[in-house]
């Protein structure tokens, strides 16, 4: 039930330019991935580690424009960046429970899916907030079940060494990380951010 670092988001407004930025910065070309239904989002992965990932996500211009706002405030991203990150837990109903019990609401757990390149599905359970409590430095949570990790099916390379994040009010954001059982070194800083240190062909890099 301890969630632990799944994948980290970056945020784009255009999924090719998002793919041209991290294949620039960090020397590997993330993979489309598929498109997500109802939210108006696709995107393209790419491996940072066994069971660790980066997901580049943005609009998809091939969906109708969804009745909801995007996920992760990707409609009003100005720039490329780091928007959100998910821990992943393995009984997310388990730990909604206890994040609650906490004092904490990380959302009610909701089955997802959608179609791979082949022509599969991939299925994940989430449990996720709008409202983006934190403003992307609290994660929100992921149960993959039998489902096989995108890490695995990703462009490889790459390792995630660190993940840190900043905070204009780092007092905040820590009781929501304790309820949710995150270890995340969050200092103050100018604006919410998060930092990603990643060994790559490009050498050490720092994404954020």
């Amino acid at each position: 039930m301890n969630p632990h670092t799944d994948h980290l988001i970056f945020g784009c407004a255009d999924l090719d330019v998002g793919c041209d930025e991290i294949e620039r910065l960090l020397g590997v070309r993330p993979a489309f991935g598929g498109s997500h239904p109802d939210i108006g989002t696709h995107n393209a992965l790419l491996s940072l580690g066994r069971g660790v990932y980066l997901e580049v996500m943005a609009p998809d211009p091939e969906q109708p424009k969804p009745a909801m706002p995007r996920p992760l405030r990707l409609d009003s991203l100005r720039q490329p960046r780091l928007i959100g990150w998910a821990a992943r837990a393995d009984c997310i109903e388990a730990a909604v429970e206890a994040a609650r019990q906490a004092g904490y609401n990380p959302g009610q757990a909701l089955s997802w899916e959608r179609a791979l390149p082949d022509g599969g599905k991939l299925r994940w359970k989430l449990a996720m907030h709008r409202e983006m409590p934190g403003d992307g430095v609290v994660p929100f949570l992921i149960e993959w079940g039998m489902a096989q990790h995108p890490s695995l099916m990703a462009p490889g390379g790459c390792t995630l060494l660190d993940l840190e994040a900043e905070h204009p009010h780092p007092e905040a954001v820590q009781p929501m990380l304790d309820a949710l059982g995150v270890d995340l070194q969050v200092s103050e800083g100018g604006r919410p951010a998060l930092l990603a240190t990643i060994e790559c062909p490009r050498g050490t890099v720092v994404l954020s």
